[in-house]
C-alpha cells in the first residue's frame, strides 16, 4: 500500500451490507436523535470506485487515467485514486495545492485548464508540475515567460466531428502548424496533443475522427522538431450502470482507433481524464424537506412549470396510479406543492449547472397507496426564486422533515469541498472488506491467511455487483479480474 488511504479513512462493512443499508441506519439515528439534524449528507461506496478503475483498465489497457479533480475533490475519492495509482487533472492552483497536500507527486499531475492565470502557472512551476495544455498564442507566451520547463499538449477542437459536443476550447487543424511554429520560436516544449469530446449524446465514431485529427497534428509537430509522444483523449465516459453497453462500445472504438493511428510500439503514451465514469454511481445523497408552500392554482405557466425558475426538470416517471386513487371527477382538489430542501443548485445540486443527468428522487418513507397525488416541485433553501431542482412531479403530500434519496450523485456535487470552498454535506465513506482486500492485491500485497484467500474468490456485493466472480493471484493482473 502507498499510504494514501488507510482503514481509518472509511467505514469497513461486511459482505452483503450495502451502502443503502448504511444510509438507512444513518437516517434512523438522525430521526431518533433528540435534536433532529436536517442537514444533507452523502454515503459514498469506495468499493464502487475500485470496481470502475479495474473496469477502465480492462477496457482500455493502453490508456492511463487522470481523474479531473473538479468532478469530485472529496478527500476519500482523491486518497483512493492516488492509492490506485491514477494521475490527476487539475484546473487551477487550489486543486494543485489540494492534491499535492495529500502527497501526490508532481509527475502524476496534469494542469489541464487551457486558460491559466500567470500566478497559477508560476505556482505549478515552483511545485514541479510540468504537464499543461494550450490552444492559442497568448497561452504560449504566458508559459514561455513563467514556466520554461513546461511540457505542453496542443489542444485541438472536435470541429471535424459532427457528433461531438461543441467545446469552448481547442484549436482547429488549420491553426495547428502556426501554433507549433510559434512554440518552437519561443522555446516551449510541445510533447503531444489533447482533445475532449464532451459526455452527452456522444457517438463512438467521434473518437475515431478525433484520434485521426490528433495523428495529423502529431505529424506537424514532428516535422517541426517537437518530440511528440503523449496523446490525451479526454473524458466523455458516462458513469451510470445503465450505460455500460455504451461504455463498452465507446472503448472498443477507441482501441480500434488507437491501433490504426497510434499502433502499439509507436512510442506514444495515451492518457484520458474520466470523471463521471469513476464517481457518479458511488455517491448517494440524503436531503430533507425543510419547508413547503402551496402555490396558487393560477400560477403555473402553460408548460406546467413555475415562473422564476431556470428550467431544470427531473427525469422522473410519475408513479403508477393506485386503484385507490381519487376518481377523475375529484381532480379539482389536486394541489400544487413546492418543497424546499436543505440543499440546492448552489451547493450539492450544482451538478445540474454542469449539464449532468437530472437526478431521480426517491421517497425515504413509502407512502400509503391510498393517498392522492399532487403536482410537486423541489427547490433549494428559501430565498432564491431560481434555485429550482426539479418540477413536474406527481407525488403524495410530503411533510417537513421527510427525507429524499438521490442516487448517482458523485459527479460535480462536491467540487466546492476543496479548502476554502463552501461548507459541504458530510460524507460517510464505506468499503466492503472484500474491496479493501482487492485494493491490497492491486498494490501487490497477497492475502495473509487462508480465509482471506478464499474470500477473494467469492462474488462481489456491497455496491460492487458483477456477473463474474473475483479470483486473483498474488501477482495482480488488472485485466484478468473482471
Amino acid at each position: 500500500m502507498n499510504g494514501y488511504l488507510k482503514e481509518s479513512n472509511f467505514l469497513m462493512v461486511e459482505e452483503g451490507f450495502t451502502t443503502r443499508d448504511l444510509l438507512e441506519n444513518l437516517l434512523v439515528e438522525l430521526c431518533q436523535a433528540v435534536r433532529n439534524d436536517q442537514q444533507a449528507f452523502f454515503v459514498a461506496d469506495l468499493g464502487d470506485i475500485v470496481k470502475k478503475h479495474l473496469l477502465f483498465l480492462k477496457a482500455l489497457p493502453r490508456v492511463k487515467p487522470y481523474f479531473p479533480v473538479k468532478c469530485n475533490g472529496s478527500e476519500g475519492v482523491i486518497r483512493l485514486l492516488a492509492e490506485l495509482g491514477t494521475g490527476f487533472a487539475c484546473a487551477n492552483k487550489a486543486e494543485l495545492t489540494w492534491v499535492q497536500s495529500l502527497g501526490v507527486p508532481a509527475d502524476k499531475i496534469f494542469y489541464s485548464s487551457p486558460c491559466k492565470q500567470v500566478a497559477h502557472i508560476k505556482h505549478a512551476a515552483s511545485h514541479g508540475v510540468q504537464l499543461m495544455t494550450f490552444d492559442n498564442e497568448v497561452e504560449l507566451s504566458k508559459v514561455a515567460r513563467s514556466h520554461p520547463h513546461a511540457r505542453m499538449l496542443l489542444g485541438i477542437t472536435a470541429d471535424s466531428c459532427p457528433s461531438a459536443q461543441p467545446m469552448a476550447f481547442g484549436t482547429t487543424l488549420r491553426s495547428c502548424r502556426q501554433l507549433l511554429e510559434t512554440a518552437k520560436e519561443q522555446a516551449v516544449e510541445v510533447v503531444g496533443v489533447s482533445f475532449h469530446l464532451g459526455s452527452h449524446g456522444l457517438e463512438p465514431q467521434a473518437f475515431t475522427q478525433a484520434v485521426a485529427a490528433a495523428q495529423l497534428a502529431f505529424e506537424m509537430g514532428t516535422e517541426l522538431g517537437h518530440q511528440m509522444h503523449l496523446l490525451d483523449i479526454g473524458g466523455g465516459f458516462a458513469g451510470t450502470e445503465d450505460t455500460r453497453a455504451g461504455f463498452e462500445e465507446v472503448t472498443a472504438t477507441i482501441n480500434s482507433a488507437l491501433d490504426l493511428y497510434f499502433p502499439e510500439g509507436c512510442g506514444v503514451e495515451v492518457i484520458a481524464t474520466p470523471g463521471r465514469f469513476y464517481v457518479s454511481s458511488a455517491f448517494t445523497l440524503a436531503t430533507s424537506i425543510t419547508a413547503r408552500e402551496e402555490a396558487p392554482a393560477e400560477q403555473p405557466g402553460s408548460d406546467g412549470r413555475w415562473g422564476g425558475g431556470i428550467g431544470l426538470t427531473v427525469c422522473l416517471s410519475p408513479p403508477e396510479p393506485s386503484p385507490c386513487s381519487p376518481p377523475e371527477e375529484e381532480s379539482s382538489s389536486k394541489r400544487s406543492l413546492m418543497y424546499h430542501l436543505s440543499d440546492g443548485i448552489y451547493g450539492t445540486f450544482s451538478c445540474l449547472l454542469f449539464d449532468s443527468p437530472c437526478p431521480t428522487p426517491q421517497l425515504h418513507k413509502r407512502p400509503c397507496p391510498e393517498l392522492p397525488l399532487h403536482s410537486s416541485s423541489f427547490w433549494g433553501p428559501p430565498g432564491d426564486p431560481e434555485d429550482r431542482i426539479a418540477d413536474g412531479l406527481e407525488l403524495p403530500e410530503l411533510q417537513v422533515g421527510d427525507w429524499l434519496i438521490f442516487e448517482g450523485m458523485g459527479a460535480y456535487t462536491t467540487a466546492s469541498a476543496l479548502p476554502g470552498g463552501c461548507p459541504q454535506p458530510h460524507i460517510t465513506y464505506a468499503m466492503s472488506r472484500l474491496a479493501w482486500k482487492t485494493l491490497q492485491l492491486f498494490q501487490g500485497k497477497p492475502p495473509q491467511t487462508e480465509d482471506e484467500r478464499e474470500s477473494i474468490c467469492t462474488p462481489l456485493s456491497c455496491g460492487w455487483e458483477m456477473a463474474e466472480s473475483l479470483c486473483v493471484s498474488p501477482v495482480f493482473t488488472p485485466a484478468s479480474i473482471i
